[in-house]
């Protein structure tokens, strides 16, 4: 008789009666093993729920719009002639069944990943000792704390669950330690995530006031700031939720508490419970980075507020000013101008955003100059008063001039609230890294080597803590990276972190993106370039979405005719400068992407027209013969 086996839902994370939104196979079907079965809709995402095993589908247990869990019945399989002969083995990896393995199979003694146990057994035929690319148990020399574990991840943020999903993935029994409640670190909890959703907001309110250039006029909005703060709060929610799922999915425990190390190969976490240790085989640490200070001031006046504090919107004041004209303070500067704040800006160098090139920062900073009550730039803080009335700031300018019309540093002036956006510290001298011999630099920073290895062999750094750029998309390819290094054995002993650029972008309005070789770079290098500009005012796109400030530059080797970098000023710029630095990566030349049809109108299409002028070929413009 034919053995009929319960096909269930597996483990989906902490998702409980999700609907079926498709059923993908019908009593009869053959399927094989990863066959997608059902289709279930949560808040967060579509699933696929696969089929463990090959087989025969004899009967359907649910239907389109069915509630269901982890462990409801899917339908009922008829296993095929190999699977009902190891049904042990089949539905649990690790089993007790002795069955041979298929004569097809490599005569290797290492399991597929997905079975961690199978990878620790040595067959009685091989009398070798294990490969290298198993894991050896831990020697005699380790610690044992009260866990223990191949891999642990200090730091949940990008980086940090990027690099303990892949580690687990690749079969490593992985600890992930995060001091907040929630998964996803100052990214995703109180940084880019959040930021991201209050930009959307305030790029909706001043569409709507723009549009009275075209004739269509509203009245002014009304702002529910409770409502809009708890909107911004489900983005992070349900985003946290669904990172939890994913580490219960891989079978990552998370330590929650504060860690620290003591020794070489163990960390202690303050948890909520008290003390726990924790050993390691290796170790990644994702630490991440906090918001720096600029000392003297009266940071126990709850009205000086950094990054955190402007994201938790507590209310909009009536004149603000923003210490720092980088990328954090612009973006929240957008935030609550939009809101109604009036805003002033000072900058102690003599551009905002001074790591861009010049040219790039011009139509942001025309269009914002507009706007703001003042930018001051060449200009400092040099005392900041805490008075009933507000906060009484002091500056001090050079010679040549802080104001917008370069006349000096302003008077003294009372503000309702002060951002500190100066920039971020690495969070290295936090850490006890000390105990465990790593080397930690004068700035806090933790150096690393081409595979992100510290000082200390089997303990690796990865995102805010081991450089800059301090940015999250840096961080979790670093982490992905580290964590097949050390799963990876002699095969990745040649790995490396290798990436050719690394985009920056601002969320401003417009916003500023840039990749690779920057102008102002290439002439402190020497480097021989040549640049191509396309300026949106002649962008058909562009102009009918009433933005036409923008433009798109290219920079390339003068001799190789090669993308060495680029720089994008303009609305969804962030979102177009991804095909150049992919062009940097595959060493794509001008006359590769000027041949790439690109889509019209579309302001992508900025990209090819600046290769075109690189070329000599662009028709769009009249471009003088050399």
């Amino acid at each position: 008789m034919a053995q009929l086996t319960e096909i269930k839902v597996p483990d989906i994370g902490d998702f409980k009666d999700v609907a079926v939104i498709e059923v993908l196979v019908k009593p009869g079907d053959t399927v094989e093993k990863e066959t997608s079965l059902i289709t279930l809709e949560t808040d967060k995402a579509s699933i696929e729920v696969p089929s463990p095993q090959s087989g025969i589908v004899k009967e359907l247990k649910v239907k389109v719009g069915d509630k269901v869990s982890e462990g409801s019945i899917i339908l009922m399989l008829e296993a095929t002639t190999a699977e009902a002969a190891a049904p042990a083995k089949a539905s649990e990896p690790g089993g007790a069944s002795k069955q041979e393995e298929p004569a097809e199979k490599p005569a290797a003694n290492v399991a597929p990943p997905s079975e961690k146990e199978e990878e620790e057994k040595t067959p009685a035929s091989v009398a070798a000792p294990a490969p290298e690319s198993v894991a050896p148990p831990a020697a005699p020399s380790i610690p044992q704390g009260d866990i223990h574990a191949d891999i642990v991840v200090l730091g949940a943020g990008p980086g940090g669950y990027t690099a303990a999903f892949r580690a687990a993935d690749l079969g490593k029994n992985v600890v992930l330690i995060e001091r907040y409640s929630t998964l996803g670190g100052v990214c995703l909890n109180v940084g880019c995530i959040p930021s991201k959703a209050l930009l959307h907001v305030a790029k909706v309110i001043t569409d709507a006031e723009e549009t009275a250039q075209q004739g269509i006029a509203f009245a002014k909005p009304g702002i529910e700031i409770d409502k809009l703060r708890g909107w911004k709060e489900s983005i992070i929610g349900k985003l946290t939720k669904g990172l939890t799922g994913l580490a219960k999915q891989r079978k990552v425990k998370v330590v929650r508490g504060t860690g620290r190390f003591t020794s070489p190969n163990m960390i202690e976490v303050e948890t909520s419970d008290g003390k726990k240790t924790v050993s390691f085989e290796h170790c990644i640490i994702a630490a991440g980075s906090a918001a720096a200070r600029i000392p003297g001031f009266p940071y126990d006046d709850p009205r000086i507020i950094d990054s955190t504090g402007a994201l938790k919107l507590e209310s909009i004041p009536k004149r603000m000013l923003i210490i720092g004209g980088g990328i954090i303070g612009l973006e929240m500067a957008t935030v609550y101008d939009a809101l109604g704040s009036r805003i002033s800006v000072v900058e102690l160098m003599d551009q905002l955003i001074p790591g861009a090139d010049a040219d790039l920062i011009r139509p942001l900073h025309k269009r914002i100059q507009k706007r703001y009550e003042a930018i001051y730039l060449k200009t400092k803080v040099t005392r900041i008063e805490a008075l009933q009335e507000g906060l009484r700031v002091t500056f001090e300018g050079s010679s040549e001039g802080g104001g917008p019309e370069g006349t000096g540093a302003p008077e003294p002036q009372v503000y309702d609230r002060i951002l500190m956006a100066v920039g971020r510290r690495p969070n290295g001298r936090e850490i006890g890294a000390e105990k465990a011999g790593i080397a930690v630099n004068e700035r806090g920073f933790i150096p690393v080597d081409k595979q992100l290895r510290t000082n200390v062999s089997h303990i690796f750094a990865i995102g805010d803590i081991a450089g800059e750029p301090m940015l999250a998309h840096k961080a979790s390819h670093e982490g992905k990276l580290a964590a097949e290094i050390i799963a990876g054995g002699e095969k990745m002993k040649s790995a490396a972190f290798d990436a050719r650029a690394i985009p920056s972008v601002a969320y401003t309005d417009p916003e500023i993106a840039w990749m690779g070789l920057t102008e102002t770079e290439a002439k402190k290098q020497g480097i021989e370039i040549e640049k191509a500009v396309f300026p949106w005012a002649v962008s058909g796109r562009a102009l009918a979405m009433a933005r036409d400030e923008g433009m798109t530059k290219l920079i390339l080797d003068k001799k190789t005719r090669r993308i060495l970098g680029a720089g994008i000023v303009g609305i969804n710029a962030g979102e177009l400068i991804s095909e150049t630095v992919l062009g940097l990566e595959m060493g794509a030349d001008m006359e590769d992407i000027g041949l790439t049809i690109h889509p019209h109108p579309t302001l992508s299409e900025t990209v090819f027209f600046a290769a075109e002028i690189a070329e000599g070929t662009i028709t769009d413009l009249y471009m003088p013969k050399k």
